[in-house]
């Protein structure tokens, strides 16, 4: 149960309310600050509909961090965007075998992504070996975006947890269909 009360549309001022234009709990919790759910959002639009770094490999970074942190609720939520975006199943098992260092059909960009995410979940460090990796495959300003999205989305489970956002219903059959270590 989350640890403050999921605000709805109507208990929001007028001007507020497009706030819980998608009316799920991460937003009806953060709603309690209008104009950091605003910038959040703003941030999070970027990255999902402006960013010019390649939408599966975002998803695949932002899945690697739920996994890693093991938040249902960015894993469940991330795995149904990922599918928007192009991340099938056998991606995310391959997530998990990255994450227990088994070996993956993955290309070296991919497995340099996940690294990346994994390194920057652990520590506010990225390695020279992955940076590596990263840089022969990617601009600077994809390198960013990913650094970015990853970054973001720690803080985001972090938020996450620390308020015990409750999962949804709807997306409880994504952890049953691919669930987080226990």
């Amino acid at each position: 149960m989350a640890r403050i009360p999921y605000l709805d549309k109507q208990e929001l001022a007028p001007q507020n309310q497009d706030l819980l234009a998608r009316n799920i709990n991460l937003n009806r919790a953060f709603a309690h600050s209008p104009d950091a759910l605003r910038s959040f959002t703003g941030l999070a639009q970027y990255i999902r509909y402006h960013s010019k770094l390649d939408p599966r490999l975002r998803e695949m970074a932002i899945l690697q961090v739920g996994y890693l942190t093991r938040s249902p609720y960015e894993y469940s939520h991330h795995v149904k965007i990922g599918r928007e975006f192009g991340v099938h199943d056998e991606d995310i098992h391959a997530i998990v075998a990255e994450t227990n260092g088994e070996p993956t059909n993955l290309t070296p960009l991919e497995r340099a992504v996940l690294q990346a995410a994994r390194e920057l979940t652990a520590a506010p460090d990225l390695s020279e070996t992955t940076y590596n990796a990263l840089r022969s495959a990617l601009d600077y300003e994809r390198i960013v975006d990913l650094l970015l999205v990853i970054s973001f989305y720690c803080g985001v489970v972090r938020l996450l947890a620390a308020l015990q956002i409750d999962v949804e219903d709807s997306y409880m059959p994504y952890l049953d269909q691919f669930a987080l270590p226990a």
